[in-house]
C-alpha cells in the first residue's frame, strides 16, 4: 500500500518561505512530484523529481521552488522561496507506479498579507 504525508503547510506574507516535506512511502527507486489545487482550478504540476535526482519545474516557479529528496529520511521536500498570493493552493506529493497514480492528503498553503 502506497501511503503519502504532506506537512510543512501554514500561512506565510508574500515574499516568504515555507519548506514542504513528504513522507511516508518513499523508496529511491521511484519518482516524485509536488502539484497544488486552487480554490476553483484543476490540479497543476510544480516539481518533479526522479530516481536520479533529476528535477523539471512549472514555469510559474521556476527560481523560486527546489525540489529535493533524501533517500536516507525517505523524505520528498519543496523548499518555497519568494512566495506569491498566487501560489496560494492545497499542495500534494505524489507518485507514480504502474501507471497508478498516488496522492497525500494535501497541506494548505496561504500567501497573504
Amino acid at each position: 500500500q502506497v501511503q503519502l504525508v504532506e506537512s510543512g503547510g501554514g500561512l506565510v506574507q508574500p515574499g516568504g518561505s515555507l519548506r514542504l516535506s513528504c513522507g511516508g512511502s518513499i523508496f529511491s527507486i521511484y519518482g516524485y512530484g509536488w502539484y497544488r489545487q486552487a480554490p476553483g482550478k484543476q490540479r497543476e504540476l510544480v516539481a518533479t523529481i526522479t530516481s536520479g535526482k533529476v528535477t523539471n519545474y512549472a514555469d510559474s516557479v521556476k527560481g523560486r521552488f527546489t525540489i529535493s529528496r533524501d533517500n536516507t529520511k525517505k523524505m520528498v521536500y519543496l523548499q518555497m522561496n519568494s512566495l506569491k498570493p498566487e501560489d496560494t493552493a492545497v499542495y500534494y506529493c505524489n507518485t507514480r507506479r504502474e501507471n497508478n497514480d498516488y496522492w497525500g492528503q494535501g497541506t494548505q498553503v496561504t500567501v497573504s498579507s
